[in-house]
């Protein structure tokens, strides 16, 4: 059981939605078991946290974390880092910021730390092999389950420039293997030019 006096954060939100308040230690515990069996990159780490800040502790509301998972995504660096800094700040500031970045990089510098030293085993292992086949379909279907939600969510505002959107930028990807890069950008400007208005709040 956490202590009475553990230490708070009260998180202002964008929006007029129930924002508890962050506690540190759980934010470290929380980000540390997320990044410790994580597996596929900083793209299943996000979903991850999500289900557990928003939906479950409801440190920050639905859209804040949407959009600091494009900052995120669209920072120079590595995503899971970048979301990671991004979110623990929002939550808690700089103490939430320096908990969560640590706390997320910590369990793949113990476990690489401790894979180099037997590399060759790892490597040539047929049992880790099959292991890790078998994350990787469960990551694509955590993957799967977030898009579906997020769709979900987009078709009962009913608004048609975000699908619009969505779907250009989909095509963009998928079809013309255009650079995220360059799809974020221009979604970027489609959002500052064209949805100022309250409807697209």
């Amino acid at each position: 059981m956490e202590s009475n006096n553990e230490e708070k954060v009260q998180v202002v939100t964008t929006e007029n939605e129930h924002i508890e308040p962050v506690k540190l230690w759980t934010l470290f515990k929380s980000t540390f078991m997320i990044s410790a069996f994580t597996v596929g990159g900083g793209f299943v780490l996000i979903p991850l946290m999500k289900a557990k800040f928003v939906d479950e502790y409801h440190w920050i509301s639905d859209k804040d974390s949407l959009n600091l998972v494009a900052i995120a995504q669209s920072s120079p660096g590595v995503v899971a880092v970048n979301a990671s800094i991004i979110l623990g700040y929002r939550m808690a500031g700089m103490a939430g910021m320096f908990t969560a970045l640590f706390a997320t990089v910590l369990p793949p510098l113990i476990i690489l730390t401790a894979i180099s030293y037997f590399y060759e085993a790892f490597a040539s292992n047929y049992y880790v092999k099959m292991l890790l086949k078998g994350m990787q379909c469960g990551v694509t279907a955590v993957i799967l389950k977030v898009v579906i939600d997020l769709l979900v969510k987009q078709f009962k505002k009913k608004l048609v420039l975000p699908l619009l959107i969505m779907i250009g930028s989909f095509i963009g990807a998928y079809v013309f293997d255009i650079n995220i890069m360059y799809i974020i950008l221009v979604d970027a400007i489609v959002g500052v030019v064209l949805m100022q208005s309250a409807k697209y709040d």
